[in-house]
């Protein structure tokens, strides 16, 4: 067989195949930009929650400032861009004090610095504990790489701390199980999360003991699950000196006053743990206990978390006042998440495509009698020469450019002989 026959025979794709991965092209795109069409600035909205963010290593090669999707189409077109995908409070930097003269073309006046943009360095092209690009021009197969919920770093799944990548909670497809995750090192900052009831935890999780809230007592308890015992202190291996002060500032001691006594179930160096309950603590707290107080407790490994389990954290006044502390009140934000920004974008998208065709059947419907019978006669043109085509087209072979010139020119020729007619 010719090897150019072969080639394009590889190549072919079918109607409806083609159709169907151009969707799946404009929709990846489309959840990404989260319905951005990329005409405006985001400045003037101010610190967006989540949106699309690149940065331009031609204007700012140190990766300390970020533009939006307009920015990056309109300001740096030919520039070395480097594309983020998403970011939470950010604000467009394009043509501030990092740019040096360079100003932005859509917004010229804007302050000399966004201070509560967060940049680490990913904004330099690097990703991952190992510092490399992505793509990665020294791998021939690029890997999908993982990202976590709290940094907004991104990682491979070799360099997560895992022990297999069995841990990755996939079904039999591949596709991930979890909605969130968080990694290694930020899982020190979420230990509490392990107080939780194990639903907020996506099937396959790697930790062994699930703490079980009791709502007669009020108590956290520990149920254990089947398998091999772990510590949830996490490997320490590392003399990590945030981990070692952790686990030798727990003390157990009386509380006078009339105070209640909290046993909190946390398997810490193989002892309980009773921690006082405070008495500005809100009742209405989910887990009874103050974290302040337990935050000795580190998982040690990567965190994959199941769907909503935003909607499970406690959102009392303690509780709400340590997450201000480490900055991650963010997490009891729903439309925070990756999940809910796609949810919009595939929403904007379903309205936009259902604007475009309400736009072209008004414009249809406001056409003269004529015009309407010459559009409507050319559909069928096209329909009865491409179901000729088709009738005649030798099944065995790819449909080649060339088919679809030859398709065209059929028709132009048959709409000149009726015209002669």
């Amino acid at each position: 067989m010719d090897a150019t026959f072969e080639e394009e025979a590889e190549q072919s794709v079918t109607l409806n195949e083609y159709l169907e991965q151009v969707e799946e092209r404009e929709l990846e795109v489309d959840l990404v930009l989260g319905g951005d069409d990329g005409k405006e600035c985001t400045y003037g909205k101010g610190y967006l929650k989540r949106q699309a963010i690149f940065s331009c290593l031609t204007c700012t090669p140190d990766g300390n400032a970020g533009i939006c999707t307009a920015c990056s189409l309109s300001c740096h077109d030919g520039h070395q861009i480097v594309e983020l995908w998403t970011k939470r409070n950010f604000r467009c930097d394009c043509g501030n004090s990092k740019f040096g003269g360079f100003y932005c073309k859509i917004l010229p006046n804007k302050d000399v610095e966004n201070t509560e943009n967060s940049y680490n360095h990913n904004f330099k092209g690097s990703y991952c504990t190992c510092g490399r690009p992505y793509p990665d021009p020294d791998v021939e197969e690029q890997v999908e790489m993982l990202q976590c919920c709290l940094c907004e770093d991104w990682f491979h799944e070799e360099h997560l701390g895992l022990e297999s990548s069995d841990e990755i909670p996939r079904d039999e497809e591949g596709e991930p199980l979890y909605e969130d995750l968080i990694c290694k090192p930020c899982s020190e900052v979420c230990f509490f999360l392990n107080l939780y009831p194990k639903s907020i935890w996506a099937v396959g999780k790697q930790l062994d003991a699930t703490v079980k809230v009791s709502k007669d007592k009020g108590v956290l308890e520990d149920k254990p699950s089947t398998g091999k015992s772990e510590d949830l202190t996490g490997d320490t291996s590392n003399n990590s000196p945030k981990a070692v002060d952790a686990k030798d500032t727990v003390d157990s001691e009386s509380v006078s006053g009339g105070k209640s006594m909290l046993q909190v179930g946390h398997v810490n160096g193989g002892k309980c743990v009773d921690i006082a309950e405070s008495s500005d603590m809100k009742v209405d707290c989910v887990l009874g206990v103050d974290i302040a107080a337990v935050s000795p407790v580190l998982p040690g490994k990567t965190m994959f978390l199941s769907k909503n389990w935003r909607d499970a954290l406690c959102k009392c006044n303690k509780c709400m006042e340590f997450y201000r502390e480490k900055r991650i009140t963010f997490l009891t934000d729903k439309e925070d998440s990756i999940a809910e920004y796609e949810r919009v974008a595939k929403q904007r998208r379903e309205a936009n495509i259902e604007q475009q065709e309400g736009a072209e059947l008004s414009y249809f419907n406001n056409l003269g009698h004529v015009e309407k019978v010459e559009i409507l006669k050319g559909i069928q043109e096209m329909k009865d020469g491409l179901l000729s085509f088709l009738e005649c087209a030798d099944t065995s072979k790819p449909i080649t450019a060339a088919d679809v010139h030859q398709l065209f020119d059929n028709i132009k020729k048959k709409r000149r002989r009726d015209d002669v007619k």
